[in-house]
């Protein structure tokens, strides 16, 4: 098997760390994990809720495969590495979309930033609304 692409958008908050660990938690409380939930995950249908005492069980459970969600991903780091989400640089920003200020449809539309990640790593971008930030964009690939 190889590594799982996820994707999430969350309420922008300035603290992109704290803006990582609640959606960690939110993630975990619904079960949206593997081996808590078979992959992909359906986000409007999938919630069997927390198979593990902490997220850190979890990670321990889903062994190599890591658990194909957000949850692989456990702090902000300004450079790619394992376990973290990095900014998507300014330059790449403007080769990809346009803008250093990408609206949510922007980002959907073309996720050519996959291509950024390596397996085990995440990356974030600020999605903006109207010239402000709304939202935050974390994706990543699993482990395996």
């Amino acid at each position: 098997m190889g590594a799982e692409p996820y994707l999430y958008f969350t309420e922008y908050r300035a603290d992109i760390g704290e803006a990582l660990e609640r959606l960690r938690e939110q993630e975990f409380e619904a079960g949206r994990y593997n081996p808590a939930s078979p992959f992909p995950f359906d986000r409007r249908n999938d919630s069997p809720g927390a198979q593990h005492g902490s997220i850190e069980e979890a990670r321990t459970a889903a062994e190599a495969d890591g658990t194909r969600s957000i949850l692989d991903l456990d702090h902000i780091s300004e450079e790619p590495e394992f376990f973290a989400a990095s900014p998507l640089p300014d330059e790449r920003l403007l080769e990809l979309f346009g803008t250093t200020q990408p609206t949510r449809t922007t980002v959907e539309k073309d996720q050519d930033f996959f291509e950024e990640i390596d397996r085990g790593h995440g990356i974030y971008i600020i999605v903006y609304r109207d010239g402000k930030p709304d939202e935050i964009c974390f994706a990543g690939y699993s482990f395996d």
